[in-house]
């Protein structure tokens, strides 16, 4: 049974520090803690709106939650990490509003709405910068280093990764490397370090951004990934500069749902089937929000 409406951004930031304790105490009650790994259900569900790095820009995020909101009752939606920092100019305090209006979502919706954790929710394992959330907190409601561990804490609630029953895996940067493995499930079993490094800050050997935490990915490690896992597809963020682009014989891509990055692809969602099999990168339709600034033109 879904559970209260949300509060709006704009709702959040108006809210008085006491208001805003209210509020914690509520969303700890209610946001569940999920598993490493979350597994998507085969029914009833048709169909999950999947959307990129937010960064703050709650904006955004309402027009994605619009959609979802809008559709029948047999929609997931999914988010695949980096909630907070590096907000646009016109979501001031955006890390705290794009994260609590997301988590209440999560609050209403605990069986429809699964939001990944990425590196910038992972800070407290390994730090990010620039990590603009604590400063927010503080010039929302005063210096209170106890409720940005709140807010961090509820956000590192998510699952690291999600797989849905029709192939696709899900997650904000890789999937943990190892090579022999009788059931590729028990992957997830390794140390929060670990997988925070793996799966939260890993890149695509196809980009050609380094933020240096680990090796980028090959083709041949993720191929290998998909078959020991029984998916075809990888659905990430992370990497700006993929944003839109299929990469790796057209098995992984990189979702952006950030103004702030809109310069690179646009700013993007994608739906993807979970009743049906999910064989190839067609099955997959990528939304634009934004498009892509137009290239000028040579001479």
């Amino acid at each position: 049974m879904p559970g209260r409406e949300p509060l709006s951004p704009p709702e959040i930031l108006a809210l008085s520090s006491e208001e805003a304790d209210a509020l914690l105490d509520r969303l700890e009650r209610e946001v569940p803690v999920s598993p490493p790994l979350a597994e998507l259900p085969a029914r009833p569900f048709s169909e999950a709106i999947v959307f990129g790095d937010t960064h703050g820009d709650w904006r955004s995020s309402e027009r994605v939650v619009a959609e979802f909101r809008g559709a029948a009752e047999d929609h997931i939606l999914l988010g695949l990490g980096d909630y907070v920092d590096r907000a646009p100019d016109d979501c001031e305090q955006g890390s705290v509003a794009n994260a609590l209006y997301l988590l209440g979502l999560v609050a209403k919706y605990p069986d429809r709405v699964v939001l990944v954790k990425g590196n910038h929710e992972l800070d407290r394992w390994v730090g990010v910068l620039p990590h603009d959330l604590p400063e927010e907190v503080d010039l929302l409601w005063g210096p209170d280093e106890n409720r940005y561990q709140r807010i961090a804490s509820l956000l590192e609630r998510g699952p690291y990764a999600a797989v849905s029953p029709s192939g696709v895996y899900f997650a904000h940067g890789g999937f943990p490397r190892v090579e022999r493995v009788t059931e590729w499930k028990s992957l997830f079993g390794v140390s929060d370090e670990d997988l925070t490094l793996d799966v939260g800050w890993g890149e695509c050997g196809a980009s050609r951004a380094r933020h240096g935490a680990v090796t980028p990915f090959t083709e041949v490690e993720l191929v290998r990934f998909l078959q020991q896992s029984g998916t075809r597809l990888f659905l990430r963020g992370h990497d700006p500069d993929l944003t839109g682009r299929w990469v790796f014989g057209d098995r992984c891509l990189t979702l952006h749902t950030s103004r702030t990055y809109e310069r690179y692809g646009g700013v993007l969602y994608a739906r993807v089937p979970l009743d049906r099999a999910v064989d190839s990168s067609g099955a997959v339709r990528i939304e634009r929000l934004l498009p892509a600034p137009a290239k000028p033109r040579s001479g």
